[in-house]
């Protein structure tokens, strides 16, 4: 299970999400927005930055998601982030970082080198099984400890925060909680079928986001196995158009936030190209995409048929 990846997309959904876990935040914190930045020279690509408004100055802020132990994760994170500050340096007033772990003991073990930064109050290190009772947390810092949990504990807490975001929020606040709650149980019940997670969690899974989009392309048939399966399934009944359309909007809403996103003209065209075996086989991959180079590394490395 690829936990950055749900946080990552609670993320691009709610970008104030993240200052739940610090004791001060910006005061525009609602017009930041979540993406992964890329630079040049030597190229790399940063997945989680919190960038202000445009329109001003403002501080930057990192963010690392790390559920396995990385002994090099500091070097890293620094390296990149303060050549990321310098490059774009007329852009912001300070940077911060935060690093979210599921507990103390994935975090890197030598940190000597970067004591006076992790003591300091740029770095945020939270560990989130040391946030208090889960069910008295904010929700949506309750949803990221909810990753955490094992499986047979997760269907009744899960439960408790969606009875918890029905009472105390509006209908839109309570359908983004649905949403994240579906995606955290898709993630960590991969076999768990439409049946299964609508008694699972006492709700129907069609009123979704994650169901909606795939029947809005006309891809009903397999659709009790989510929308991956909903394409390959259109494209076995030699409706291929239908599945690249879906797959498109499924990556611009990964990649971009966006239903209508900005993939180039040339990534299009690719996937405009792909055999039907090919599109099954991306339709499976573009769930452990983070940015548009996993999508043009993956383009790249397709082996070339007869």
């Amino acid at each position: 299970m690829r936990r950055d990846s749900i946080f990552y997309k609670f993320f691009q959904e709610t970008p104030t999400l993240l200052f739940e876990l610090l004791e001060e935040s910006p005061l525009n914190a609602e017009q930041y927005r979540f993406d992964s930045v890329a630079v040049k020279e030597p190229k790399f690509e940063i997945d989680g930055v919190f960038l202000p408004p445009d329109s001003e100055p403002g501080v930057v802020y990192f963010c690392e998601v790390q559920f396995q132990r990385d002994e090099l994760l500091y070097e890293r994170l620094f390296g990149e982030s303060f050549l990321y500050f310098y490059r774009n340096r007329q852009r912001f007033t300070d940077w911060e970082a935060v690093v979210i772990y599921p507990s103390r003991s994935t975090e890197q073990s030598e940190t000597y080198p970067y004591r006076s930064l992790l003591n300091s109050n740029q770095v945020h290190l939270v560990y989130l099984d040391e946030l208090g009772d889960i069910e008295q947390l904010p929700l949506g810092v309750a949803l990221m400890a909810l990753t955490t949990l094992d499986e047979a504990s997760t269907p009744e807490v899960a439960r408790l925060l969606l009875g918890r975001s029905q009472r105390e929020e509006s209908e839109a606040a309570s359908r983004a909680i649905i949403e994240m709650l579906t995606t955290i149980l898709v993630y960590k019940f991969t076999n768990l079928n439409r049946r299964e997670a609508e008694a699972m969690l006492g709700i129907t899974l069609e009123e979704t986001r994650f169901y909606r989009e795939a029947k809005e392309e006309g891809i009903e048939q397999g659709i009790e196995q989510g929308v991956v399966q909903g394409i390959v399934q259109g494209i076995v009944q030699g409706r291929a158009q239908e599945g690249r359309s879906l797959i498109l909007r499924q990556l611009n809403r990964r990649l971009f936030n966006r239903r209508v996103g900005t993939l180039p003209e040339s990534v299009t065209t690719r996937i405009a190209d792909l055999s039907i075996e090919q599109i099954e086989t991306l339709a499976e991959e573009l769930l452990d995409f983070q940015s548009i180079a996993d999508l043009e590394v993956w383009l790249e490395n397709l082996p070339q048929e007869d």
